[in-house]
């Protein structure tokens, strides 16, 4: 998987087979089944990734269901804004779409003496959108870099700024590259720039949205656009493009690509959680319906790929929840 950063999907892909974790839809029956506990009250305020706003959304309503009477909130203004609010503690959970930067966990530690907590919710596959009637069949690496980036880091002789350059004729030999991308608060525009521009730098053509939907749904009205969103962001409107390392098959991204798909990723909830404590009950049951089989079932209604119980059972002991 090319260039790679989260270091938990490479120990999932090690321990457990394609068939037996990526491709599955369905959740792993050795999941529990979250049951109803008393003593559990108050407010979650979650404040984070946008990508994720559907699943936490999703996770919310479950959770409510069986504790009526707890409150939660939803903030989705990017992965950057999780850090600083755990930090400041206005934040209970703080969902982001990549890992922890060096100086986002530095920042953590300095003000509450250990590491915050990073568990891996679900996989993703960052997926590039054309319009519908864009005839384009696949993508390279080096292509989308030559697409999106000024420097072509990875590689590409030349620019690309017209479709025609990549093949296609007619309307859209001529058509300038619509570019479509989020903000710099985002954690999926992190990962972009890291893994398709290679850490070069976004031309300045690129009209940035603020959640994911909207560069889905600005790519849908731009017959001559193309964007980068999550997985479970698709439409109707769109086509989800295959890609490929250069030199290699197209993929596309689905289930059963998960571990071959150059841009799949760990979508995470980070938490201050002290090594060795107990955590209130509050964030103790809502992590535990997150890793349930309601909980991952959630994950499959947004478009997502569930994580099995090993892993699920992994993450809950970082926080020193044992089912």
């Amino acid at each position: 998987m090319l260039r790679q950063t989260s270091l938990l999907l490479s120990v999932v892909l090690a321990c457990c087979s394609p068939t037996m974790l990526l491709a599955q839809l369905q959740v792993d029956s050795e999941l529990p089944v979250y049951e109803r506990v008393s003593g559990v009250s108050g407010t979650i305020k979650s404040i984070g990734s946008d990508t994720m706003n559907n699943m936490m959304t999703l996770w919310a309503e479950g959770f409510q269901e069986i504790y009526p009477n707890v409150q939660i909130e939803i903030e989705g203004k990017g992965s950057s804004t999780a850090p600083p609010a755990l930090i400041q503690g206005t934040a209970t959970f703080g969902p982001m779409s990549r890992p922890m930067k060096a100086n986002e966990i530095d920042d953590f530690e300095k003000r509450y003496g250990y590491k915050p907590v990073e568990l891996g919710t679900s996989i993703d596959m960052l997926a590039v959108y054309v319009n519908k009637d864009n005839p384009i069949k696949g993508l390279s690496l080096p292509q989308l870099d030559a697409i999106y980036s000024t420097n072509r880091k990875g590689g590409a002789e030349k620019d690309i700024s017209r479709w025609g350059e990549l093949g296609l004729s007619g309307a859209f030999a001529q058509s300038p590259i619509s570019l479509y991308g989020r903000n710099s608060a985002s954690g999926t525009y992190a990962y972009f720039k890291e893994n398709v521009l290679f850490g070069g730098d976004y031309k300045p053509t690129v009209k940035e949205q603020p959640g994911s939907s909207s560069v889905v749904q600005g790519v849908a009205t731009d017959k001559f656009g193309i964007g980068y969103s999550g997985i479970g962001y698709k439409t109707s409107d769109v086509r989800v493009l295959p890609l490929s390392i250069e030199g290699t098959d197209f993929v596309e991204p689905t289930a059963e690509n998960a571990d071959d798909y150059p841009l799949s990723r760990f979508l995470y909830i980070a938490v201050n959680y002290r090594p060795g404590s107990e955590l209130d009950p509050l964030r103790r049951e809502f992590l535990k319906y997150i890793y349930s089989q309601q909980g991952q079932k959630a994950v499959v209604k947004e478009g997502y790929l569930p994580i099995p119980a090993v892993i699920a059972a992994a993450q809950l002991e970082q926080v020193g929840i044992k089912n």
